[in-house]
């Protein structure tokens, strides 16, 4: 895939941009369906964030299978960021198999006390020769140290979730940018699971997005206001998974909390 200018690379770019990963689930070499994924790191080991129902290729209400073609995904294509002599951005797609070689039993991992009802796994990586790493942090803070006032995470709060709608790629493999807010309590858990909500025009192929608050302009703290200290602050609020039904607007989020549950449990 065609570079992108070094001299625009993280420097008008923004990192969450590079951190969202298209991803093209196959069966053989079939192309299933498309979703998004992204990086987290654990001990020097990088694993894959995604929706358990772009792995399985089935849905997490009825278990039916999602293809139209109603098979079953063994592989995932991850258009992923790779290394550049000249430093600009480039992309090149690694395969990476779903099932054992006896196609029996999934690779990937479920969350320690949720399992199947988690509509999140990771997936340990291991074609990554060459591939430049912009891994979402799971910390409280986000990407910044240092900061000690509580942030403010809060309903009618901006949030962006940053995928790939339809697979679309906004220039190189770049992601898309959906904006909307934050619609339910965060620190509440909805339907009794690790979520929350969130008002956004999802689309297909927004299944994985990271959900971000992101701001060149200060971190929000609660009581009001930001504080800036120079640096753009970006927290990974969770997952996205799609929408409570297909009349609703309302998208639900898996709590970057769950996600860092799961990686811990490895």
């Amino acid at each position: 895939m065609a570079a992108l200018d070094p001299r625009r690379v993280m420097s008008e770019i923004q990192e969450p941009s590079v951190q969202s990963l298209l991803v093209v689930m196959k069966f053989n070499g079939q192309v299933l369906s498309t979703g998004t994924a992204f990086v987290v790191e654990k001990d020097n080991t990088f694993f894959l964030v995604t929706n358990r129902h772009n792995v399985t290729g089935r849905s997490q209400v009825n278990d039916a299978p999602l293809s139209k073609t109603g098979g079953i995904p063994n592989q995932i294509e991850i258009l992923h960021n790779v290394d550049s002599p000249a430093g600009e951005l480039r992309w090149e797609a690694r395969t990476e198999p779903l099932l054992n070689e006896h196609n029996d039993e999934p690779l990937w991992i479920e969350h320690p006390k949720f399992g199947k009802k988690a509509d999140f796994v990771a997936l340990k990586l291991t074609q990554i020769q060459g591939v430049r790493f912009f891994p979402h942090s799971l910390n409280e803070m986000g990407n910044l140290q240092g900061i000690s006032a509580p942030l403010d995470i809060s309903p009618a709060i901006t949030v962006s979730v940053i995928g790939f709608p339809f697979g679309i790629q906004a220039g190189g493999s770049l992601a898309i940018w959906a904006t909307g807010f934050i619609a339910s309590e965060p620190v509440v858990d909805f339907n009794e699971l690790p979520m929350f909500l969130i008002d956004c025009r999802g689309r297909p192929g927004q299944s994985g997005s990271a959900v971000v608050i992101h701001s060149n302009r200060g971190i929000p703290v609660r009581g009001g206001g930001a504080v800036n200290n120079g640096q753009t602050f970006t927290k990974l609020l969770g997952i996205y998974s799609g929408r409570v039904n297909s009349e609703s607007d309302l998208g639900m989020v898996w709590k970057t909390s769950a996600i860092k549950e799961m990686i811990d449990a490895v």
